[in-house]
């Protein structure tokens, strides 16, 4: 996808390679494997001329607002003088729509650490040094040396945006879910055809928009193209703001779905122990909200 960025941005597979500090080919094969893993294309080629579809284009739109997002809050929270750097990785989704809105308190608390996130798909190799915490999604191996500590049971339900819940003859009840077109998250632990065994309920799985990050599917929902089945914990600014909004309710099949991960020789570090502290508050804090209480 950081592949796929640069070049949706400058235009040109030679200047995303040379911004990339990596060959043509190399980007050539990147694209090629992307367009393979989306089942659509996302370029037009003709000749040496390379054109993004309009597929490609909304694509790049999406992940571009993701990707500024993330850079932005790593560079406002890079400063020097600070007695620690503390190095956070974390799933791309819940960087985006969980932790960067939250980074402000964590820097308040402790102005002396320096919080730096880095974002991507793949967990990050703790014993090199380079990352401090990893926030993973998903079940995490028993590996000697790390310690892993999931988070709470994130609810699971069914959101799209105020004016689509309203067409149809509204949105009430599981069955009317066939009603509307289905943004699907590829990645995620709990899918449409679990809701619909879950639901009684018949649903076409095979139709409707297809997305490897939340945060796409999200946003696509958002912005009225169908209905997303997503972690309550991931759209509190939406349901807040009223983007989005939760035509069956906010008490769905709960998951645990994220995990805090860090080496556990380096448990009582300062800056780790104080993350750790400081991110259990956090999900206490959201509780209300993500764990709402059954009758």
């Amino acid at each position: 996808m950081q592949v796929f960025e640069a070049v949706a941005r400058l235009g040109s597979f030679g200047q995303a390679a040379d911004e990339l500090r990596i060959s043509a080919s190399a980007v050539s094969h990147q694209m090629a494997a992307l367009e393979t893993e989306l089942g659509i294309s996302i370029f037009h080629r003709s000749g040496r001329s390379t054109m993004l579809t309009d597929a490609g284009r909304a694509y790049a739109a999406e992940i571009s607002i993701s990707f500024q997002r993330i850079k932005s809050a790593t560079r406002n929270f890079t400063a020097k003088g600070k007695s620690d750097i503390l190095n956070i990785h974390s799933v791309v989704s819940l960087a985006s729509q969980w932790l960067m809105p939250r980074m402000a308190r964590f820097g308040t608390r402790y102005p002396d650490i320096d919080l730096r996130l880095h974002a991507s798909g793949e967990p990050a190799e703790l014993r090199t040094g380079t990352m401090d915490i990893d926030i993973r999604y998903g079940t995490q191996p028993n590996e000697v040396g790390i310690a892993v500590e999931p988070f709470p049971p994130e609810p699971i339900v069914v959101l799209c945006s105020p004016a689509l819940a309203r067409s149809h003859n509204g949105f009430r009840f599981p069955k009317d879910a066939s009603k509307f077109p289905l943004i699907h998250s590829e990645v995620n632990l709990y899918r449409w055809q679990d809701w619909a065994n879950d639901n009684g309920v018949r649903l076409d799985t095979d139709r409707g928009l297809r997305f490897n990050r939340s945060f796409m599917s999200i946003n696509a929902a958002a912005d009225g193209l169908g209905i997303c089945l997503e972690s309550l914990m991931l759209v509190q600014q939406e349901l807040t703001s009223g983007r989005l909004v939760a035509p069956l309710g906010i008490d769905g099949p709960r998951l645990s779905c994220h995990s805090l991960v860090y080496l556990r020789s380096r448990s009582r570090t300062p800056k780790i122990a104080l993350f750790r502290q400081w991110i259990e508050e956090a999900l206490n804090q959201d509780a209300a909200f993500i764990l709402p209480a059954t009758p």
